[in-house]
């Protein structure tokens, strides 16, 4: 049986994982650091706009969701091509899928922006 981590080791454990992830999303996924450059960008941009904080923080909140489905669409495809590279139906459609989602994360941020910006 796996040890067991509890308390405090899990939790400094999970997030180097956490860290290690994020560092070869930004090494192996452009679209990720594309993402991460964006929310960097619109992120500084919205402190100079005249919306109140919770407005501000919709805004930043729909660009890290988006850094976050793209993580997600990341770990399928990665997942998906460790299987094979052979064309698989179920394989496709799961990578579609996974970039849809991303879409509609990036549709629901524009769509805030908007929102607050315009109306």
């Amino acid at each position: 049986m796996k040890n067991q981590e509890k308390g405090l080791t899990r939790i400094i454990n999970a997030t180097k994982y956490s860290q290690k992830g994020l560092i070869a999303a930004w090494k192996h996924e452009a679209a990720f650091r594309q993402e991460t450059i964006l929310l960097l960008i619109f992120g500084i941009i919205s402190f100079f706009l005249n919306v109140t904080a919770l407005e501000r923080l919709a805004m930043i909140s729909s660009l890290i969701l988006v850094i976050i489905v793209e993580l997600l669409n990341s770990a399928i495809e990665a997942a998906v091509d460790r299987v094979g590279s052979e064309y698989n139906e179920l394989s496709g459609r799961a990578k579609d899928i996974a970039s849809a989602a991303v879409f509609l994360s990036i549709c629901l941020s524009v769509l805030t922006w908007i929102c607050i910006l315009y109306f």
